[in-house]
């Protein structure tokens, strides 16, 4: 297969997903063209740091500062991937995940936790909310593209 990133995706190779985003050279590295993230966190700083690292690399980001803000989105354009902080006001990470999970039209999308909840079983807990991954906070702005990329590879 050739180098890895890390992640498991072939440096250089482009990838392709049942979603219909297809991968394009941009500066040397190759990125989802059309793949469209949905971020919910009720914190704006870290939506605007997250849309902007991930519209950089091609990514379209849509936000919702909670929870049924979020699941409104959810239902009115399904994305490709789902990017949800847990310590929500309203309606929690944990619980929104599995309101995410009984919709039919977001059968397959990809959830991933974004979280400052970093002690240990943090992780298994979100996995048993219905999360597909989990990204630690403080957010690594080097690594997110690539974390974005791989859980797209994935659904």
């Amino acid at each position: 297969m050739g180098p890895t990133l890390g992640n498991g995706l072939a440096k250089g190779k482009p990838f392709f997903s049942d979603s219909g985003f297809a991968s394009q050279r941009r500066g040397g590295n190759w990125v989802m063209s059309g793949a469209r993230i949905l971020y919910v966190e009720d914190n704006f700083d870290n939506r605007l740091l997250v849309r902007r690292v991930l519209e950089v690399e091609g990514f379209s980001v849509a936000e919702a500062m909670d929870g049924p803000s979020g699941l409104e989105k959810a239902k009115e354009s399904p994305p490709d991937l789902i990017l949800l902080d847990i310590n929500l006001p309203d309606i929690d990470g944990y619980e929104l995940a599995g309101r995410f999970r009984q919709l039919p039209s977001l059968k397959g999308v990809p959830i991933i936790a974004v979280t400052a909840n970093v002690m240990k079983g943090d992780r298994e807990r979100v996995l048993a909310a219905g999360c597909d991954g989990y990204i630690p906070k403080p957010i690594d702005v080097d690594k997110l593209p690539e974390q974005v990329r791989a859980a797209l590879s994935k659904a």
